[in-house]
């Protein structure tokens, strides 16, 4: 399966916030959209880099209640893995894997086209095995 089917089933809407925008601006906008992590972008299409609950949790033991004040830019990942819709979801899932990564955007021609959790890859893998399970189960029972 690719990661563009995913996008097909999930849609390819992606919350963005600005670098300048405040890390308490990002928590209302995690909250209020019920996700786990943003992508950082100046224009809603490019990538400035990505920044999860987790980057929040992090910053706030190391640097205090101070960092809900400081820039997203501050605390964001910059260095962000991306992959193509034509990219195979079980390539997806070992870099993500790999990696302890639980976002990544999808990107056509440098532009911002989607965004695919852990969760859509183990989703998607559940999926494909209860299709397997049901052809083989049909095929028994022939």
């Amino acid at each position: 399966m690719l990661i563009g089917t995913i996008l097909r089933g999930k849609g390819t809407d992606v919350t963005t916030v600005r670098p300048d925008a405040t890390v308490t601006e990002l928590l209302a906008v995690l909250a209020e959209n019920n996700i786990g992590a943003v992508v950082v972008s100046e224009d809603g299409s490019s990538i400035a880099g990505i920044v999860s609950e987790r980057d929040v949790v992090r910053r706030l033991h190391d640097r205090g209640p101070g960092v809900l004040d400081a820039p997203v830019s501050s605390i964001m990942t910059a260095e962000v893995r991306t992959c193509p819709p034509d990219a195979k979801v079980d390539d997806l899932r070992h870099t993500m894997t790999t990696h302890r990564i639980r976002h990544v955007p999808v990107v056509v021609e440098g532009r911002l086209a989607g965004i695919v959790s852990i969760g859509d890859v183990v989703k998607s893998a559940i999926e494909t095995l209860e299709t397997e399970r049901a052809y083989l189960v049909d095929y028994i029972h022939r």
